[in-house]
């Protein structure tokens, strides 16, 4: 069955090429993750703030390995995009990520999290105002999603700071190890300043 409007994306626009290496304020460089990165993907899912606001952990380099790997496959199958962020001399300070992406609607969420050594520095804020930047520009999507437990005050923070508009609270709509949490959710159009 044909549908009445064209893609907002073309499919194979990511597909097609390479994952990006993205510049973001303050000297950080967010590209792709490798496999040199599992040791500190492992350090990072157990860390209480990951563990609790990212519902995930990883019990061992290889799962940890096995994680890092998938996101080519995802890139290639154009459904997410995941970046570790870097510093200017490589070391990783986070992470940025494009989840769910949907082509034809022109629509992803975006998620983020930092290691404890870098919170506080505006890390989180910079790459996700360039991941939103590329993706709303370069790759063309028309609307990018984030979300975030109401009491995650630091994450509210960052999606201000990043141009995402607060739209609403979803009622008890994610369940973390605590239970269910109300949720914030931001947005940003493309257009946004």
């Amino acid at each position: 069955m044909p549908y009445l409007v064209r893609a907002v994306v073309p499919a194979g626009r990511m597909r097609d090429r390479n994952q990006p290496v993205l510049p973001a304020a303050g000297g950080l460089v967010l590209r792709p993750w490798e496999a040199g990165d599992t040791p500190v993907v492992l350090a990072a899912y157990q860390d209480a703030a990951v563990k609790q606001w990212n519902l995930r952990t990883f019990g061992s380099l290889a799962e940890a390995g096995a994680w890092i790997a998938q996101w080519e496959r995802q890139w290639r199958a154009e459904r997410d995009g995941c970046w570790a962020v870097t510093d200017g001399a490589g070391t990783v300070l986070g992470r940025v990520a494009l989840r769910g992406i949907r082509l034809m609607d022109g629509v992803a969420e975006c998620t983020y999290w930092t290691l404890p050594a870098a919170r506080g520095r505006g890390v989180a804020t910079a790459a996700t105002v360039a991941v939103a930047g590329w993706a709303l520009g370069d790759l063309g999507l028309h609307r990018l999603e984030l979300r975030h437990s109401t009491a995650n005050p630091a994450s509210c923070r960052v999606a201000a700071k990043a141009g995402f508009t607060l739209e609403g609270t979803q009622r008890s709509a994610m369940r973390h190890p605590d239970g269910w949490h109300d949720m914030h959710l931001h947005a940003r159009v493309q257009g946004d300043p």
